[in-house]
């Protein structure tokens, strides 16, 4: 008799905490776990905003599938069609024919994407910050334009290497942009003829609020904190264009930057309009309070790409963040071996405990179990709780070395730019 398969796709929180679980808890022979994705490694994505400031080594906020799923079979590459009826999907490996891949049991659990809006310019001058790489490349880029500032007799580029904007006043723009902030004010003693004051940085949000997971209070009091700062909190104002690099707001400003990230919102990973899955208005895939698919008995789903019933809150979704995934992840593993033993699922519940934001060294926001804390307590909360859901003893203990050193030493200021183009030395050498 076969071996039963359970396909998961995506290997984010959901997908490697599930296949990491279910790794644990299978019998040997019991199935086999294959894990596709694009990427062959887990980004905790709450520590984005530190590794992009420095304060935590980029490679330590990754996690690799392979050493952490050493019973499961990964397969990297982007997973283009999941279909119910006939329980097959379609990957396109990096290279070589594209695999058809047979399943019993579906962990669908692909993530989320940036959700763009038809704004002129803004996918060819914008940038994301979802991912490690798009951190990395801010860090260094935003270090990079303080070189060129540094370098420069023209205003004009001056000016424009030194303005940074951030398009979304929820957690990934205000944490990344206060991080940022906080390196490049670091930075700016080293950088002659550069002061925090010459610097530039601009937050634009839609609504009249910035951070509304930590409540309207809090909210204030972070815009209030950034303004004392010298950044300029938009409210309620909306990008135009960005054609060229040139930013045009709809409330008259207009400027020139050679920054401009882009963290107003997030969509459904593509993958799921591509097969038979059931889709709400939004484009998240169904599921029941068992995080199964609704309409199947064999397929699950979690994360931000699913639909979730919070059965703390009748009639309402579950959000798409961190402490909801990891949980999903440990109760969809449970259901799914519940279902593959013929045992009674336990429905998904968890009472949101509050959410904590970083605003820099040594500062910091958060609302838990409906207290408010705000600077270093809450910067001291966010570094300790996100410490504890990072996998591995391997990570937890390189992330604390990194901060245990920055206690005695300042952050680099290096921009390591040329990674972006590696070859162009070579080449330059090439054509003397």
């Amino acid at each position: 008799m076969a071996v039963p398969r359970i396909l998961i796709v995506g290997g984010g929180y959901v997908g490697m905490y599930t296949a990491l679980r279910l790794q644990r808890r299978l019998h040997r022979g019991e199935a086999q776990i294959t894990v596709a994705d694009n990427d062959s490694y887990m980004t905790y994505q709450p520590f984005l905003p530190e590794a992009a400031a420095g304060s935590i080594e980029a490679r330590h906020v990754v996690v690799p599938l392979r050493r952490v799923l050493r019973s499961c079979e990964i397969l990297s590459g982007r997973v283009t069609s999941v279909r119910l009826a006939d329980r097959k999907a379609e990957v396109k490996p990096h290279e070589g024919p594209d695999l058809t891949l047979d399943y019993d049991y579906l962990v669908l659990a692909p993530g989320s994407v940036s959700r763009l809006l038809p704004i002129p310019g803004l996918a060819e001058s914008g940038i994301g910050f979802k991912t490690v790489e798009e951190a990395i490349h801010l860090r260094n880029h935003v270090l990079g334009r303080m070189d060129v500032a540094a370098s420069t007799t023209d205003d004009d580029i001056r000016r424009r290497a030194l303005t940074f904007v951030f398009v979304g006043g929820g957690f990934a723009g205000v944490e990344a942009l206060a991080e940022l902030e906080d390196m490049a004010a670091h930075a700016s003693r080293y950088f002659r003829g550069i002061h925090r004051d010459d610097m530039r940085w601009i937050l634009v949000e839609a609504t009249d609020r910035i951070l509304p997971e930590v409540g309207p209070d809090m909210g204030r009091w972070t815009a209030r904190q950034l303004s004392e700062r010298g950044v300029e909190v938009k409210m309620g104002t909306l990008l135009k264009s960005a054609e060229g690099c040139h930013i045009v707001l709809d409330d008259g400003d207009e400027f020139d930057t050679d920054t401009l990230v882009w963290t107003a919102g997030v969509k459904p990973n593509p993958i799921v309009r591509a097969g038979d899955l059931p889709l709400d208005e939004k484009g998240r895939v169904r599921a029941t309070p068992f995080l199964r698919i609704e309409g199947t008995d064999f397929a699950f789903t979690g994360g931000d790409a699913a639909a979730v019933p919070d059965l703390t809150r009748p009639g309402q979704l579950c959000p798409p963040n961190a402490q909801h995934a990891v949980r999903q992840a440990r109760r969809l593993a449970g259901n799914l071996l519940a279902t593959l033993r013929g045992r009674e699922l336990k429905p998904y519940r968890h009472q949101s405990a509050g959410s904590v934001a970083s605003l820099g060294l040594y500062k910091g926001v958060a609302q838990v179990y409906g207290r408010e804390v705000r600077g270093y307590p809450a910067w001291f909360m966010h570094r300790t709780y996100h410490l504890t859901r990072m996998p591995t003893l391997n990570k937890k203990s390189r992330i604390l070395a990194d901060w245990t050193l920055g206690l005695f030493f300042p952050r680099e200021i290096v921009s390591l730019g040329a990674v972006q183009n590696p070859r162009e030395e070579f080449t330059l050498a090439a054509r003397m």
